[in-house]
């Protein structure tokens, strides 16, 4: 395959040690539970009146939002999903996560 397509918006350079860099995307690491700064808020916008519990500032991979979100609903016993960064547990269930999550070790969670 030709090399020039991966380079089609790249400015030339005259420095002969320079090397392209390509689309390569960084994995994104977890942060330690008591680094985490996870902010547990009450919205109902946009859902029709329903209230939902939405948890905001997890930073880690995929797998590890995915994890907690389904440990939270579990353990709130109510449904809920996790896209675009965020846990959405269904209901006001805001006073039971702060606690499961300081239960586990999120140490700087707090209410808004």
């Amino acid at each position: 395959m030709n090399d020039w397509k991966k380079r089609l918006n790249i400015v030339y350079s005259t420095n002969p040690d320079y090397h392209y860099q390509g689309e390569e995307t960084e994995e994104e690491v977890t942060l330690p539970k008591e680094k985490q700064l996870l902010r547990v808020s009450l919205d109902k916008r946009n859902r029709k009146g329903k209230a939902v519990t939405l948890i905001t500032g997890f930073i880690g991979t995929g797998n590890d939002l995915e994890t907690l979100g389904k440990l939270l609903k579990t353990k709130c016993g109510v449904g809920g999903s996790v896209k675009d960064g965020e846990i959405i547990v269904q209901g006001d269930h805001r006073q039971k996560v702060l606690e499961i999550l300081q239960k586990e070790g999120y140490a700087k969670t707090r209410l808004i």
